[in-house]
C-alpha cells in the first residue's frame, strides 16, 4: 500500500499547487475538484459504524471568521478536498463573530462544492456561549435544538452528518441532553450524533442512554496531543474501544505549539501573539524545551514536527481521524504528508515519551471534569 501511496500524494500536491496558481490569476475559471482526490487519502471506519472518515479532517475553529479573507478560506477548503479530506467540522460559535464560520462554509458549499454534498461528512456542535440570555449555551433541549436549526440555516443545509454536544453540562440532566440529540436525528436534521470533551465516566453514561433510545451515537471528539494526554490518563481510549465508538481528536498540534512556528520566538500575528485561545504563558521554557526535543526526533524521521505530531496521535489505529486547522493551504498539504509515515519504532516512542509530557494546556478540562 505504501509503495503506491507516496507517489500518488506527491502527484496530487504538485497538481494542487498548479491549480491554485491558475485559479488565483483567473477571474472566470471555476473550481473543479481533482478526479484523483480519493487515491491517496486513508479512510477509517468510525468505530463499529459503517461511516468512514479521512485520517485527517479539517476544522473551522479558527481562520474562518470575518477576520480572514474569503479567498483564503476557499483555497484552504479546495486544497483539503483535492487531497481527499472529506470531513469538515464546524460549531455554532466558530468565528469571530460566532456563527460566521458556518456562514462562510455555506457560501463555499454553494460556490465551489455544489453537487458534491453527498461526498462530504459535515458536522456541527453546540454547547458553548452563542447568544445572550439564559438559553444561549450549555446542554438544554431548547438550546441544542435551536442551535442545530440555526446552524443548518447558516450553512444552507437540510441536515448535518454528525451533530455533537460540544461540552458536558453539569447542571442539565444528561438524559435531557442526550434526548435532544436523539430528537435532532429523528427529525432528520442529523444522521449521527457525538459528544466532545466528556470524560470516560460520562461517555459511558451517555452511551447507555443513547443505546436505549436507539440513537446512532458513533463518535467522541476529545482534545489530544503530545502535550495534552488526558484521554490516556482518563482511560477514554479504552472506553471508546470497549463501546465501539470512533474518535476524532482535535488540537493534535496543540494549537500550533507542535509546529516549527514557536521554536525560536512568538511570530507576529500568530495565535499566541493575538492572545486568542492560545495563552502565551503556555509557551514557557519547560514546554519549549520539550517541543525542541520533539522537533529533533521529527527531523530524524524525515518529518516536520507537525507531521510527526499528527502521525503520533494516529499511531496504532486507535484514533479514527486527526482534526487539523489551517490558516493557509500549504499547512493542509504539510499535515497530509504525515500519512507518508505513521509507523514508530519502540525506540522512537520511548524517546518521544521523554518529551511528550503534560504541558498544562488543556483549556477544555472543565468539560471533562478534570479540575478536581
Amino acid at each position: 500500500m505504501a509503495a503506491f501511496y507516496v507517489p500518488a500524494l506527491f502527484y496530487l500536491i504538485l497538481v494542487i499547487f498548479v491549480k491554485q496558481a491558475i485559479l488565483l490569476k483567473s477571474t472566470t475559471m471555476t473550481y473543479q475538484p481533482l478526479s484523483a482526490r480519493y487515491d491517496a487519502m486513508i479512510y477509517n471506519y468510525c468505530g463499529k459504524s459503517g461511516l468512514k472518515l479521512p485520517a485527517i479532517s479539517l476544522g473551522f475553529w479558527h481562520n474562518f471568521g470575518d477576520d480572514f479573507s474569503h479567498k483564503n478560506k476557499q483555497a484552504i477548503c479546495r486544497t483539503a478536498f483535492d487531497l481527499g479530506i472529506t470531513h469538515f467540522d464546524l460549531a455554532n460559535n466558530y468565528g469571530p463573530p460566532p456563527g460566521s464560520a458556518e456562514t462562510a462554509f455555506g457560501k463555499i458549499l454553494k460556490e465551489d462544492f455544489a453537487g458534491y454534498r453527498d461526498q462530504f461528512v459535515i458536522s456541527s456542535k453546540a454547547g458553548y456561549n452563542m447568544w445572550p440570555g439564559p438559553y444561549g449555551e450549555w446542554g438544554s433541549r431548547k438550546y441544542l435544538i435551536s442551535s442545530c436549526d440555526q446552524s443548518l440555516r447558516r450553512m444552507g443545509l437540510d441536515y448535518v452528518d454528525i451533530f455533537y454536544s460540544h461540552r458536558f453540562d453539569p447542571n442539565t440532566p444528561l438524559e435531557e441532553t442526550m434526548m435532544a440529540l436523539d430528537q435532532i436525528v429523528r427529525s432528520g436534521k442529523a444522521l449521527y450524533v457525538g459528544i466532545s470533551s466528556y470524560n470516560s465516566k460520562r461517555t459511558r453514561e451517555a452511551y447507555a442512554i443513547l443505546k436505549e433510545l436507539g440513537t446512532p451515537f458513533i463518535i467522541h471528539q476529545p482534545s489530544y496531543s503530545m502535550l495534552n494526554r488526558w484521554i490516556e490518563d482518563d482511560g477514554l481510549l479504552d472506553t471508546l474501544d470497549d463501546l465501539g465508538l470512533g474518535s476524532i481528536v482535535f488540537s493534535p498540534l496543540a494549537q500550533g505549539m507542535l509546529t516549527n512556528k514557536y521554536l525560536d520566538k512568538v511570530p507576529e500575528n500568530s495565535r499566541a501573539d493575538q492572545n486568542k485561545s492560545l495563552n502565551p504563558n503556555f509557551l514557557n521554557e519547560q514546554n519549549l524545551s520539550r517541543i525542541r526535543g520533539l522537533n529533533e526526533i521529527a527531523a530524524r524521521r524525515g518529518q516536520t514536527l507537525a507531521q510527526m505530531a499528527i502521525a503520533w496521535v494516529l499511531r496504532g489505529g486507535r484514533v479514527t481521524s486527526a482534526l487539523i486547522g489551517a490558516s493557509k493551504p500549504e499547512q493542509v498539504v504539510d499535515c497530509v504528508k504525515a500519512l507518508d509515515n505513521l509507523q514508530f519504532s519502540e525506540q522512537e516512542l520511548t524517546e518521544i515519551n521523554q518529551y511528550a509530557k503534560d504541558g498544562m494546556i488543556n483549556i477544555w478540562s472543565q468539560s471533562a471534569e478534570l479540575d478536581g
